[in-house]
């Protein structure tokens, strides 16, 4: 038989992450006994837990090493990290660690170090004074790259232990009759990060605009409730087309009728764009005098609107190389304290992955399907509400005005 010995510290038993971790054990044809198990006796308190595990081949066992680790054990005997050097920029060892977004420290000289710049899918470098994750594409040669899950453990967030804070929102998904709840507690916790200096980032997708959310959100905007808005070339796209012809793909918002000849308003909305040089100086010729980008505009709140294949024009202002607008999202994704995702598959995931997992994230969508890719995608801190994000965006202005 091969063994080895694991620990494990948290809220271990109303995470699930107890069961998850025997499930796991049985799962790969292991057995396990329990050396000692210490359950905390309060909200703040965690528990503590020792496992010894036994299984028939190294095979096995390493698989149920790979396991624990990702839900928080790590073996009993410390071990330091591995480190292995880039031989080329931009390439790392064949074994190196890929993070998760979870909180993640590395023991190094004695002592654990903790990992700074926290996403999923990165590599850890690691220098005399640093621990910290880098894109693969960011790796230059010589760098000191962890290896294996040797001397690497992480911290899963634990779900909230007292009432409120989100616990109604607990599952992956909310139904439509908790909208109004969740716009109560929402507004909440956006006037604590308000009076605090906290960054709220927004990730708005063009149904924003179709929905009739614009207004609402340029309020939002104006009030001082969005630090940074993330956004697509379609969000600007028709939020400027709505301030011109009052339409949004050519239906009128106000009443949900077609105009004649309307599909071509999104299209003369790009062309008066491009034709000004960019929706700072359409604002500052007068003739953009309403809507989510003037609000940004004139309130000073930055933004950022990454390209696709898809986008028509696109808008001057819009980064289409995919890179560059990668980075221009983890910019101003740094240290935020709430993001809030609507209506945005596409930018929700990539942000999602670009987010620690103690960031807290809410996505509101009307498809039920986009909140659980988000969640199975590695975001399992998300908040899911599924409503229609024009109501939504309306009552929480109305509530926070």
């Amino acid at each position: 038989m091969f063994t080895d010995e694991f620990v494990a510290e948290g809220h271990l038993i109303d995470s699930g992450s107890l069961q998850r971790m025997l499930d796991a054990i049985i799962r790969s044809g292991g057995k396990f006994a329990v050396v000692d198990f210490h359950i905390g006796a309060d909200n703040e308190s965690t528990s503590r837990l020792h496992l010894k595990v036994r299984a028939t081949d190294d095979e096995s066992l390493s698989e149920i090493r790979r396991e624990l680790h990702e839900l928080g054990a790590e073996r009993a005997t410390g071990q330091e990290a591995e480190l292995e050097p880039c031989r080329v920029a931009g390439v790392a060892p064949l074994r190196f660690y890929s993070t998760t977004n979870h909180p993640t420290e590395i023991h190094r000289d004695g002592s654990w170090k903790p990992v700074v710049d926290q996403r999923m899918d990165a590599a850890i470098v690691v220098t005399d004074s640093s621990a910290r994750c880098v894109k693969l594409r960011d790796l230059k040669a010589g760098d000191e790259v962890v290896c294996g899950n040797s001397g690497v453990r992480v911290h899963p967030p634990a779900p909230a232990r007292e009432r409120g804070s989100f616990s109604f929102m607990s599952g992956e998904v909310s139904s439509e009759r908790r909208v109004q709840t969740a716009v109560a507690t929402l507004a909440s916790q956006l006037e604590e990060q308000k009076a605090v200096g906290g960054r709220l980032i927004w990730v708005g997708g063009p149904v924003v605009i179709h929905t009739g959310g614009g207004e609402a959100l340029g309020r939002l905007i104006r009030d001082g409730y969005v630090t940074e808005l993330l956004a697509g070339n379609a969000l600007a796209v028709h939020d400027v087309e709505q301030a011109l012809y009052g339409t949004s793909l050519g239906v009128l918002v106000e009443s949900g009728v077609v105009m004649p000849e309307g599909h071509r308003h999104h299209m003369q909305a790009i062309n008066r764009v491009r034709d000004a040089g960019s929706l700072e100086a359409a604002v500052a010729a007068g003739w953009l005098d309403r809507g989510v980008m003037h609000a940004c505009v004139t309130s000073g709140v930055p933004y950022v609107l990454a390209g696709s294949l898809r986008d028509d024009g696109p808008l001057p202002n819009v980064l289409t190389d995919v890179i560059e607008a990668q980075d221009a999202y983890a910019k101003a994704l740094e240290g935020a304290d709430i993001v809030i995702i609507l209506g945005s598959m596409l930018h929700g995931i990539a942000v999602g992955n670009m987010l620690p997992s103690t960031v807290r994230t809410i996505c509101v969508d009307i498809n039920p399907a986009v909140v659980t890719k988000l969640v199975d995608r590695g975001s399992a801190q998300t908040h899911g509400l599924v409503t229609d994000v024009g109501l939504f965006l309306h009552l929480l202005a109305d509530r926070l005005g």
